[in-house]
């Protein structure tokens, strides 16, 4: 076989080859960018390149997979739903005692559908993989909560958290249809 017979088979191999790995890439990242949602520029600015950043958010979803993550029961999504209530009907009263108590409302919450609690910024990168779409929301009443802590946050900012406190909530409280079935 001739080096020009070679060649001409070779280049349309290789460039065949290499518009498949470009494929699979843009495929995978815009699944990426689909579920993790604005968390994914989030990871892309703080990861220092898409590289890097799309192998954490790979790696959360890895964790997040052998996580037991579970729907509540209707008895417990009822409870949950009353204990909202009650820590809402607290704001009016206390609105700092009020946002700490949905800090750890929705922590408990978590907890119960399987998500591990040991720390904020796990608990942040464990929530990305199913609910990117409303982190930015726990993460700005976290935020509130913190300064209500020390005493310096303002009754808006301290409304500002309930309500994306209950954002989160809702949205955990609900979310049974994302869950895996148990394993047999």
């Amino acid at each position: 076989m001739s080096t020009g017979t070679l060649l001409a088979i070779v280049v349309p191999l290789v460039v065949v080859i290499a518009l498949i790995v470009a494929a699979v890439l843009v495929i995978r990242r815009r699944r990426l960018q689909e579920r993790f949602g604005p968390e994914y520029d989030r990871t892309l600015e703080q990861a220092g390149g898409r590289h890097a950043a799309e192998r954490e958010l790979r790696e959360r979803q890895r964790r997040h997979d052998a996580l037991d993550i579970r729907p509540l029961s209707g008895g417990a999504r009822d409870r949950y739903a009353r204990e909202w209530t009650n820590v809402q009907d607290e704001f009016v009263d206390r609105p700092e005692d009020a946002v700490h108590d949905a800090d750890r409302l929705v922590t408990a919450l978590m907890r119960d559908r399987g998500y591990p609690t040991e720390g904020f910024d796990q608990q942040m990168q464990d929530l990305s993989v199913d609910h990117g779409q409303t982190l930015q929301h726990y993460r700005a009443a976290h935020q509130v909560e913190s300064l209500s802590t020390r005493h310096q946050a303002t009754t808006e900012q301290l409304r500002g958290a309930m309500v994306h406190y209950r954002t989160l909530f809702d949205e955990l409280l609900s979310d049974g249809s994302r869950a895996r079935p148990a394993a047999s």
